[in-house]
């Protein structure tokens, strides 16, 4: 049995992105699209729902009874270093990696400054 819906269309390599550039400030890259209908804007639709990305930094295996033994200033310790790269997960497949920074303007708030996208062909099912 297959998960493919009847009759579903093929998708439309045209109304798929076809390049990405970016611009002088090395910023996010700008994408391009072929047809800019409003047939091709409903199909585009996806694009605006949310989606939940996970912010890996590392992973700890205590036993069961460190955990319950945890207390206020408990350090546990992760798998990585503090320069190594940060990962960037939706439903556990790693999409991007990047490092940890502040933003600019804010108090202390935390972010990713993207360093690589991994190739969406390589993923798989």
């Amino acid at each position: 049995m297959t998960n493919e819906t009847p009759n579903a269309p093929e998708p439309n390599k045209e109304d798929m992105i076809i390049g990405m550039e970016e611009d002088e400030n090395n910023e996010a890259p700008i994408l391009e699209r072929r047809d800019a209908s409003d047939s091709n804007g409903l199909k585009r639709a996806i694009f605006n729902v949310p989606i939940e990305v996970v912010v890996a930094i590392g992973t700890a295996r205590p036993l069961i009874g460190d955990l319950l033994s945890m207390g206020r200033n408990h350090l546990l310790p992760l798998d990585s270093a503090i320069d190594d790269p940060i990962e960037l997960r939706v439903k556990d497949k790693v999409i991007a990696r990047g490092e940890l920074t502040q933003v600019p303007d804010t108090d202390g708030q935390l972010g990713i400054r993207v360093t690589e996208v991994v190739n969406i062909s390589e993923l798989g099912a």
